[in-house]
């Protein structure tokens, strides 16, 4: 049975959501989206920042594009939220749960106010995004979720626990709510990136010869999940490389996988970091929600 989705023809006009959407992945999103012809808005706790980066994509494109306050821990801002975006562009189509933050240490060491402000944004976040886009969605039978996870989520990264935790959830979550709702008329797809360079990876070290393979810019994950929604695809690795090399590492015994970690040096990305620059992203995560 086919899967609903909106056509690589059907995205003109279509009303897109982003949440995290003031920078990063969620700002490539929306200018990836804008160009493909849709109407887009963008939510994050950054209201000014929102606000300014929607005009600054509309003067660049001409389109049609909203940035409004989203705090997604909030069940009541995140219903304000879509319920806002309806408002000002018409009944919403697709909604990427994209906001997300990484804080790097070890677990003994990383702070509990820490940790549930990652499970709060990325797990809860994204179960508050879907439950409310399904709520929309089924009486339509019609709307696509996207859940950004992350290549974390089907490794083991020392440094990122929770995170890889985390992202391990999305990814579970995703699948099984794929499989809950395709015979609703409502598409999920589940995106995958590596190592993307923006802010929240800023100051992780991998080896010289691995940033080719697993490094890519948030303009890549955004054409990925552009792609995924006009083809109605459920997943997408970006880039595929990484994919390929995990999912190679994955067939191996647990010790065997880490000894190849070991060897690959893909274990001290998130421990041997650059500490000014992971403080002032750490600061950052302090200061509001995503």
């Amino acid at each position: 049975m086919a899967r609903p989705a909106v056509s690589s023809q059907g995205l003109r006009g279509r009303v897109i959501a982003v949440t995290g959407g003031a920078r990063g992945i969620g700002r490539a999103t929306a200018a990836a989206f804008l160009a493909a012809g849709a109407q887009v808005a963008i939510g994050d706790i950054d209201a000014e920042l929102a606000d300014r980066t929607a005009a600054e994509l509309s003067a660049h494109t001409g389109a049609r594009i909203v940035g409004l306050p989203l705090d997604v821990t909030d069940p009541a801002s995140f219903a304000g939220f879509l319920t806002a975006v309806e408002a000002e562009l018409g009944p919403l189509d697709v909604l990427v749960n994209n906001a997300g933050i990484m804080p790097t240490g070890l677990f003994a060491d990383e702070d509990p106010a820490m940790t549930a402000r990652m499970v709060d944004i990325n797990i809860n976040g994204v179960l508050t995004g879907s439950r409310l886009a399904v709520e929309r969605f089924r009486p339509r039978r019609s709307g696509h979720i996207v859940n950004v996870a992350s290549l974390a989520g089907v490794t083991v990264l020392p440094g990122l626990a929770t995170y890889c935790g985390t992202k391990r959830f999305v990814i579970g979550f995703t699948e099984t709510l794929e499989r809950e709702l395709r015979t609703e008329g409502v598409a999920v797809t589940m995106v995958l990136p590596g190592v993307v360079r923006t802010e929240l990876s800023a100051g992780t070290r991998l080896p010289k010869w691995l940033e080719g393979v697993s490094t890519v810019d948030p303009e890549d994950v955004a054409a990925g999940i552009v792609a995924a929604v006009a083809k109605g695809r459920r997943r997408a690795v970006i880039p595929k490389s990484l994919g390929r090399l995990l999912g190679l590492l994955a067939i191996l015994p647990k010790s065997a996988q880490y000894v190849m970690l070991h060897a690959l040096r893909l274990d001290i990305g998130a421990t041997h970091v650059d500490p000014a620059l992971r403080e002032r992203y750490h600061r950052r995560l302090t200061g509001g929600a995503a």
